[in-house]
């Protein structure tokens, strides 16, 4: 009698167990994961809000596929509209609402910046957040973060050194948002051009809250610049590519990342008035015919007519969205059975050489208890004017 019972005793107790873990797991129960996200839906940023969007789509897809191992994701994303105290507000009901598991791919320095300590206070995980200011992949003051895209000091540095071999004796100048965001790029020109940067830099600084950096435009080409590095969001970005057409100057230009959106950014400005523009990135263009037969570029397609119907392709940013997505999704499957917060965060800083299929080739997702950050690598790439065209090799943190 006792060996007929023992099995089925061992099943309820696992069965019990698992219902006391669920139980004692914030945001996870037998059947959902509860995770959280906050994003620009509204405010100077909104362009770049279809992020979430494109993310909350995503998880849509793997609910309909199922769910993980049984599960079915819970992603519930508020509007911060680019605000620190609306980002606070909107992540405390996330965690003391809601009670999310964990927050994935919270968009925003300032808005990142503004709820560490608390997430820190609380426990909270903060994975692949849209923010890539140097500070957060400090991993000892942020033990509970991950980045999710190439840090602004790993960009900037990349293109001050792209600029001192294509331009060595020119001039540059620097259009920047006087933020964490504009101020790491800034500084990585510092570190590379050391004594020189005085020389050779002009930058600029605007504000969130400014209607226009024409006039900013118009004073940076006054300094001779042959070179404009704008490190800005898309709204401006696209005003200051627009304008310096307008006003016949020509310089090499760079964006940052955050901008390198068409939809978002390049279309506002005219596409004709971008042509030249470079920018880097890490991810395949999906209006590029060469990655049209490719099965992750068919898949996302396939993606967008079912689960984002109307979209602009071209829009950088769903792309980015959708890469996010499946990032999550790697994520809680790797957890496998352990959803506790603190495996988390310890398989968030456990992915080996993930291959995303929208991703360029050459690059993966790393990360480690000493490296937090998704992305290291980017390759270059200049606006034809009807694609984007990359130029030369896959360019790391330590690139030189």
């Amino acid at each position: 009698m006792f060996k007929i019972v023992r099995p089925a005793f061992a099943l309820m107790l696992l069965t019990l167990g698992s219902v006391a873990y669920a139980a004692d797991t914030p945001g996870v129960t037998a059947t959902e994961i509860k995770v959280g996200g906050v994003f620009p839906f509204s405010g100077p940023a909104s362009s770049l809000g279809i992020i979430g969007r494109s993310i909350q789509a995503y998880v849509q897809s793997i609910n309909d596929r199922g769910g993980i191992n049984g599960r079915k994701i819970n992603y519930i994303a508020y509007d911060d509209a680019y605000s620190p105290p609306k980002a606070v507000e909107q992540v405390r009901k996330l965690v003391e609402s809601d009670e999310v598991s964990f927050l994935f791919g919270q968009l925003g320095t300032p808005g990142n910046t503004a709820v560490a300590k608390y997430l820190i206070s609380k426990a909270v995980p903060s994975i692949s957040i849209v923010s890539g200011s140097n500070k957060f992949t400090n991993v000892a003051d942020f033990p509970l973060t991950t980045t999710g895209i190439v840090s602004f000091d790993t960009e900037g540095k990349i293109y001050a050194k792209f600029l001192t071999k294509t331009l060595p004796d020119a001039k540059y100048a620097i259009l920047y948002q006087n933020d964490d965001l504009g101020k790491d790029y800034l500084n990585a020109f510092k570190a590379i051009l050391g004594s020189r940067f005085d020389k050779k830099v002009t930058a600029i600084p605007y504000e969130l809250s400014d209607p226009t950096v024409e006039s900013h435009i118009v004073n940076l080409r006054s300094s001779g610049a042959d070179a404009l590095l704008l490190a800005a969001t898309p709204k401006f970005a696209a005003q200051a590519i627009r304008k310096a057409a307008e006003i016949g100057w020509k310089p090499a230009i760079l964006l940052n990342y955050p901008s390198s959106s068409v939809g978002a950014t390049l279309k506002p400005a005219g596409l004709d008035k971008a042509i030249g523009v470079m920018v880097g990135t890490n991810m395949k263009d999906p209006s590029d015919p060469q990655w049209a037969h490719t099965e992750g570029m068919k898949n996302y397609l396939t993606f967008i007519d079912k689960y984002m119907p109307g979209v602009d392709i071209a829009d950088f940013n769903i792309l980015y969205g959708y890469t996010q997505g499946m990032l999550l999704e790697h994520l809680i499957k790797q957890c496998g059975s352990d959803l506790s917060r603190e495996n988390i965060i310890r398989q968030a800083k456990s992915l080996k050489n993930v291959v995303l299929p929208t991703l360029l080739p050459g690059i993966s997702v790393n990360t480690s208890d000493k490296i937090n950050m998704s992305y290291t690598q980017m390759r270059l790439q200049r606006w034809s004017g009807t694609a984007w065209e990359l130029f030369g090799e896959v360019l790391d943190a330590s690139s030189e």
